[in-house]
Parts: C-alpha cells; sequence; structure tokens
C-alpha cells in the first residue's frame, strides 16, 4: 500500500470558533450569517487566509470548536481542499476565553502562527495580501498585526486597542491592550496577528487580562476597515 505523507505546513492559523455569541442573539452561529447569496461572515475572515494558500504557502487551519458548533465544523468542508484542516475542542481547564481557545490550539500549530478571528471581516480593495504581507515582518519584528484606524472610544473598548505611530518610515505598535476600560491614547484595533513559531506561546496574552500585551514593537499593516460582526447588523 502507497503511503503518503502530510505536508509540513508553512503557517498555522488558529480559527477559534467555540463562543457562544451571545450577544449576536440569533439561533445560528454568528459566523455562519450570510453576508450575500453563498457567502457568510466566516468566508469573508477567511479571504486572506485563502490569499495565503493561493501565494504557494502551505497553511494548517486548527479550527477550536465545542459541541454546540457542529454546523460551522460541517461548513468548513468547503475548504479542505485550500488548507489543511484540523479541529480540536476547547480544552475547559484552559477557561472558556478567547485566550484559552488559543491555548488549546497551539499544541497542534507548526511554523508561524496567524490569529484569525471568525466574526471579524477585514475590509478594502488592497486587503486581500495583507496578511501575507504581515507574515513577511514578522521575520524582521517577530510580531505583525493588519490593522484599521480607529478614534471611537466605544469601539476600541470592544476590541485589541493599539496606540500605532510611524517611525522611521513603519508604522508600528507603541502600546496594546485588549478591550481597554480607558480608549485614550489608542488610535486603532486589530483585527488579524502574525508571530513567530518562537514566540507563539505567547499569543494568549494578546486578549488576556492582566498579562503583558506581546505586541508591543509589533509592524502595523493598515487595511481601509475592520467590521466586528457582533449583531446580525453588523
Amino acid at each position: 500500500m502507497q503511503s503518503s505523507s502530510t505536508p509540513v505546513p508553512d503557517v498555522s492559523v488558529i480559527l477559534p470558533c467555540a463562543g457562544y455569541g451571545t450577544r449576536f442573539g440569533a439561533p445560528y452561529a454568528k459566523e455562519l450569517h450570510c453576508l450575500a447569496p453563498g457567502v457568510t461572515v466566516l468566508d469573508r475572515s477567511l479571504e486572506a487566509v485563502v490569499e495565503l494558500a493561493k501565494s504557494g504557502l502551505n497553511v494548517r487551519m486548527v479550527v477550536v470548536f465545542g459541541p454546540h458548533k457542529l454546523e460551522t465544523v460541517s461548513y468548513l468542508a468547503r475548504y479542505a481542499d485550500v488548507f489543511q484542516i484540523v479541529f480540536v475542542y476547547q480544552d475547559e481547564s484552559f477557561g472558556p476565553g478567547l485566550d484559552g481557545a488559543i491555548r488549546s490550539a497551539l499544541p497542534m500549530t507548526q511554523g508561524p502562527v496567524v490569529l484569525v478571528l471568525p466574526d471579524i471581516v477585514v475590509e478594502g480593495a488592497d486587503t486581500p495580501g495583507r496578511l501575507l504581507d504581515a507574515l513577511r515582518q514578522v521575520d524582521v519584528a517577530g510580531w505583525s498585526v493588519v490593522a484599521a484606524e480607529e478614534r471611537d472610544h466605544d469601539t476600541l473598548r470592544q476590541m485589541g486597542a493599539l496606540a500605532v505611530a510611524e517611525s522611521g518610515g513603519v508604522l508600528t505598535v507603541g502600546a496594546a491592550t485588549d478591550k481597554p476600560a480607558d480608549p485614550s491614547g489608542f488610535n486603532a484595533f486589530w483585527g488579524m496577528v502574525a508571530v513567530t513559531e518562537s514566540e507563539a506561546h505567547r499569543l494568549p496574552d494578546v486578549v488576556g487580562l492582566g498579562t503583558v500585551n506581546p505586541l508591543a514593537g509589533a509592524v502595523a499593516l493598515m487595511v481601509e476597515g475592520i467590521v466586528n460582526y457582533n449583531t446580525p447588523a453588523g
């Protein structure tokens, strides 16, 4: 019998899908909300990841889910010929939050790691290749983010807030806090995060409470806009 080996991934993508989406308030998972005929929020959130595969990279997507998300698992079958897909249940010992989902996925990752959220859609004509650009930046900076400018304090309180400034012709993150109580001093938020394999163990601290956020010093690649689908209206 001929044996086949699984390709070694060039990059791993963590896709946390174990949340309950209580704020979304629909009888289905928010990532499956339809935006156009045959197009869901999940499809839009994965556009940049599809571009990674189109560039020739072997992409391993580690999907973190719970027993209430089997519809999402079924939906992702359409990407089976695009990515190497690995499914892992969120380990309850790591907690129910996003940081726990990342910790559940990390043992299955290999190579640089990208965090993509299934309810976050990056918008703009030039954005599909931004994640590939961000991945290239990690070789230099260790960390990079795909981000959008934002001044509204209410929005910043719900997101991964960043203080982005130009330094030597490059936009970098001076400070970062997830869902800050006081958003003054922040002018952007991230939609996707990329990190080297050696630093990936710190990825949960990007969204953790009471931790030192490792995004300070990250290269920021700006896009036109980022939509967080917390409600059916977006």
